[in-house]
Order: C-alpha cells, then structure tokens, then sequence
C-alpha cells in the first residue's frame, strides 16, 4: 500500500497540450478511478504515473518519494491492462510466475505465491490450462493474478473490463471489489464507464480536456457535482439540468420553471447560502435535478406538472419523459405510476436540488 500524489502535472506533445496542471492525492487504501470520456487524457496520465510516458511539468511521488524520473520497474507498481497481455504458449501458473521468474524468485516462493494469488482469484482449477481455453472473465483474472503475486505498492488498472460483455463486467466488477476490500491496497483505475466508477471508487476524479472537473468521494461527484459538465456525464439517467430563475418568496427564495402550457411551476425550500441568494435573486440559474428527485407522492413538498409524453418501464423502475423549463425531462418512478398522455403532479425532493450558474455552469453553494 502507498499514498499516491499528483502535483500540478502536465504532458505536452509540442504544443498541444494534453494534461494541464492535474492535481490529485489519495491516501494508503484509495481506490481512485479517472473518469472521463476519450480524450480526456485519463489513460496518459495512468501511463506517466506506470513511468510508460514523460511528464513535461509537475511531480509524481509514489509513498512521499518523487519518482519522475524513475523506469518503470523501479516504481514498484503493478499494471493491468485491457488486452490481458497473456503469453500464449504459456500456461495460467506459467504466465503469473512469468515475472517472478525473471526477477530471480526461487521456485518455492513462486509456487506458494501463485496457489495464494490463484485461490484469491478463485481460479486454483485453472493454473494447468492455457489463455485459449479460458473466457474473457477469467483470462482478466490471469492478468490480475500476475499482477498481484509482485505485492507492489500501487496497482494501475487500464480500462480492464472493456473487452468483457455486460454479464461478465458485473461479475468482474464484483470480484475487483472484492480484492481491494480484502487487500487494502492502493488502485488506481481508469475507465469511462460512470457505474464502474460509483460501484469501484473511493475517490473518483472526473476528467475533461486534460483537466480534472471534480475530484471527491463517489456519492458528492453524484450529489453535489462541481459543474454541469460532471452533472451530466454521471449518472444514468444524468441529471436534468432546467433553465429557471430564483426569485423572492414569502418565506425564502423559489425557483421558477416555465411549463409548456405557458403557465410556471414554483419550488420552495431549496438550500441556497446567503450570499448566493443576494447575487443570484431575480437571476436565471440551472437547476439540476436528479430524475429519482421526481415522485409521484406530492404531501409536504413542492411540485411540477408533468405531462407525460413517453414511458420507458425498466422493471425495478419507470422512467417518464415530459417537458420542463423548455427542456426534456426524465423522472424516475415506481413502475406503473404514470401513463403517456396523463397530465400529472411530480413532487420535488428539494435537499437533492442542485443550481449552476447558467454563464460559468459551476455549481452554486
């Protein structure tokens, strides 16, 4: 285990520049996922940390020592990438012992290091058989149990579910869970799937153009993100975002939306500082709404009309689209709740509303 801290990097390719001033720490434990889109520069800056890229400017220090300028086998850090990487001619105890081998081993503790990292894994009943004979699921396994057998001090994942169909990322998901729970030890994690990321993460820094938009625990990026950018790219559904205005109530401030029908919704009792009250009162903001912020349970809070235009039943849940501010809106409801066509009342969980500032888009404490 090792605490793992990012000071202002960059990584440029001449002039264009891919990385800009990341700054990131997590403590002995952390399992930190960089989120983001392609592009976004997450798997460069996973590379620079493994030693595989240059940094043009900031540190990298793994356990309090700088490492900028360290080969990647001298960083003690174990990589486990999206294509496996599995010697194919090699056996599954052939191909974690691989490394061990190399590093001089004796054959004893290689022997007694795969057994542990096989029965970790729970695929003992595999070591004999080759990468050919195995599924997708368990070759990610593999590559994991060689990864595992070094016992370094930060363990880099490099998108390794990608290449699974969607049963057996679940299942992998799990099982990746399950080590860090058992273990541990330090992750960090790269990925563009958000539920990856909420399920994995104990820290998760969501990534764009090269920077980070917002880094903390996985339930405040989900609940509170920092601007609309994050707002909508975790979360599925994402969150609605809604032009409205905050206006002077009776009691406190209030929101406003603008129905289709030409009439306005108004929501009290949003959380809002005074300070954000006196500059944004009688302004336009966007409010972010998260669709399992609608209900159809109306007592003791405020409400919307919805005319419902389109219901996507999912089972546990149903999902109803209506229009809300000018814009589309999706609520997330108990199943058979709402109907297409049905002009209902939406309740407003008010504690889960957040305001953006509609010019900068960052969030409005």
């Amino acid at each position: 285990m090792a605490t793992l801290e990012i000071d202002r990097v960059r990584k440029a390719y001449g002039s264009m520049e891919v990385l800009k001033e990341v700054s990131i720490s997590i403590g002995s434990g952390d399992f930190l996922v960089l989120l983001g889109p392609s592009g976004c520069g997450k798997s460069t800056l996973l590379n620079m940390i493994a030693g595989l890229e240059d940094i043009s400017g900031g540190e990298i220090r793994i356990d309090g020592d700088t490492v900028n300028d360290l080969s990647p086998k001298d960083r003690d850090i174990a990589m486990v990438f999206q294509s496996y990487a599995l010697y194919p001619t090699m056996t599954v105890r052939q191909n974690i012992e691989f490394g061990m081998k190399i590093r001089g081993v004796p054959p004893a503790e290689r022997k007694r290091a795969t057994q542990e990292a096989a029965e970790l894994l729970q695929m003992a009943h595999l070591l004999d058989r080759k990468p050919s004979q195995l599924s997708g699921g368990q070759r990610q396994r593999v590559a994991m149990g060689r990864a595992l057998v070094r016992h370094p001090k930060l363990f880099l994942f490099d998108e390794p579910l990608s290449n699974l169909d969607a049963k057996l990322r679940v299942d992998m998901r799990t099982e990746i869970k399950r080590l860090h729970q058992r273990l541990g030890t330090t992750i960090v994690y790269v990925t563009h799937d958000q539920i990856e990321a909420m399920t994995l993460a104990t820290r998760v820094a969501v990534m764009k153009d090269g920077i980070v938009q917002h880094l903390d625990e996985p339930q405040a990026v989900y609940d509170r993100p920092a601007n609309v950018y994050v707002a909508r790219f975790v979360g599925s559904p994402a969150m609605n975002i809604i032009p409205g205005r905050l206006e002077e109530g009776l009691s406190g401030p209030v929101l406003v939306l603008d129905q289709p029908d030409g009439g306005r919704s108004r929501i009290a009792g949003v959380a809002i500082s005074e300070a954000a009250r006196q500059t944004y009162a009688g302004q336009p903001v966007l409010v972010g709404i998260r669709p399992e912020g609608f209900s159809v349970e109306v007592s003791n809070q405020p409400s919307v009309q919805a005319a419902i235009e389109v219901v996507e039943p999912t089972g546990p849940d149903t999902l109803a689209n209506f229009t809300l501010g000018g814009v589309e809106v999706i609520a997330r409801l108990a199943p058979q709740t709402v109907r297409a066509g049905e002009v209902v009342q939406l309740g407003v969980e008010t504690a889960k509303v957040v305001l953006f500032d509609p010019k900068t888009e960052l969030r409005i404490d």
